[in-house]
């Protein structure tokens, strides 16, 4: 199992989480502990280490915590590093060269190595490079299309960064480099979906398909169909990335659920749920404003239900919290109406029927939740 963090949840300043990384690690190795997952089957990763928390700020500070946050991740454990020196700071041009990105994420990849080999005696890291990074968690509202990286771009990528790393010595670790990070035509904001077509990839495929080590790591997959993951796989996109669509899909659970404590339990004892988070993302704005409307039905429509999820950064808030702990207490050692499961949560309520599934709020949020990632592994299995 992968599961990663990334710079701007985790870093060393604690980040949105409010986690550095020897407590992400931790908490996620207790989780798997108890849930019978061996540490040798666990890997974690860090996602878009590099200057991305610190852009409004001139290049050499930003680099500077870049490498205060790559160095905390490998210390901490983190295996699969994801170095990315993509973005401009305050003092760079619009758009960066490859060059340029090529030798700041081989400047980040010393650090790591030297770290490494202080810490562990050898490196063992695995890393990712790329240029044409989506953002994280969902296109921006209204920012348009999503072009494909060319193979021409892709391979510039590569050759840029292949020279930077031998530059800086970097020859074994070069060697270890497992991934391009490429836009292959999939994104999604808060209202829409746009899906791989495998016309805009195959030439994608073909060229990795030379390139020995190498596979692609494609970001933003979230809400893709079942076959087009297929597809993916098929043209060598091995690493997909799933965030928000999770997050989705606990919201959408925790949702359910609210609309089942709402019928069965006295007003003044229910959880209020979708209002706690309402509140929370009203008086703290940052999280969403750039990916939801302000104001009217649309706005609230957007922040509580939209793709993009944005309510993910409120679930830590302690009124949210408590309001999900509320919830799950209202609803455990009772007996869900089976006809409030069909009518909420209607595939849990066929599973709940066949007998594979135990009808508590935990057991039905995980359930749900899982289906996400079933897609994925079903693919992987060509099924």
């Amino acid at each position: 199992m992968l599961i990663e963090a990334t710079a701007n949840q985790v870093n060393q300043y604690g980040g949105y989480t409010g986690m550095r990384p020897a407590d992400f690690f931790a908490r996620v190795a207790e989780i798997a502990r108890r849930a019978g997952i061996r540490p040798d089957q666990l890997v974690l990763g860090g996602d878009h280490l590099g200057p991305a928390c610190w852009t409004v700020e001139p290049a050499h500070q930003a680099a500077a915590k870049a490498r205060a946050l790559i160095a905390e991740y490998v210390a901490a454990g983190f295996t699969k590093i994801h170095l990315d020196t993509s973005m401009s700071c305050a003092d760079d041009p619009l758009r960066l060269t490859d060059e340029t990105v090529a030798t700041r994420a081989a400047e980040l990849c010393r650090v790591a190595e030297a770290v490494a080999l202080e810490k562990y005696g050898s490196s063992e890291l695995l890393y990712v490079i790329g240029t044409e990074v989506p953002p994280p968690g969902g296109a921006v509202e209204g920012s348009g299309n999503c072009p494909v990286t060319t193979p021409a771009s892709a391979k510039r990528a590569i050759e840029a960064h292949k020279r930077a790393f031998r530059r800086q010595g970097l020859e074994d670790a070069w060697q270890r480099v497992i991934a391009l990070v490429v836009q292959p035509g999939v994104e999604f904001d808060n209202w829409s979906v746009r899906d791989y077509a495998p016309s805009a990839g195959r030439s994608l495929g073909e060229l990795i398909g030379e390139v020995p080590n190498l596979v692609f790591e494609a970001h933003s997959t979230d809400y893709q169909a079942p076959k087009a993951y297929a597809a993916m796989i098929r043209d060598h996109f091995a690493i997909l990335k799933v965030g928000p669509q999770l997050t989705h899909a606990v919201r959408e659970a925790l949702f359910a659920l609210s609309r089942i404590d709402d019928e069965l339990t006295p007003e003044a004892d229910r959880a209020g749920l979708p209002a706690a988070c309402e509140r929370a993302m009203l008086a703290e704005r940052a999280h969403w404003r750039r990916h939801c409307p302000e104001d009217g039905a649309m706005g609230r429509v957007a922040r509580q239900f939209g793709f993009s999820d944005r309510i993910r950064y409120y679930w830590a808030d302690k009124p949210v919290a408590a309001a999900v702990e509320k919830l799950i207490g209202n609803l455990s050692g009772i007996d869900i109406p089976l006809p409030l499961l069909e009518q909420y949560m209607p595939v849990q309520y066929g599973a709940i029927r066949e007998g594979s599934l135990d009808p508590n709020p935990r057991s039905l949020v995980l359930h749900h939740t899982m289906r996400v990632t079933d897609r994925y592994a079903r693919a992987c299995r060509g099924r």
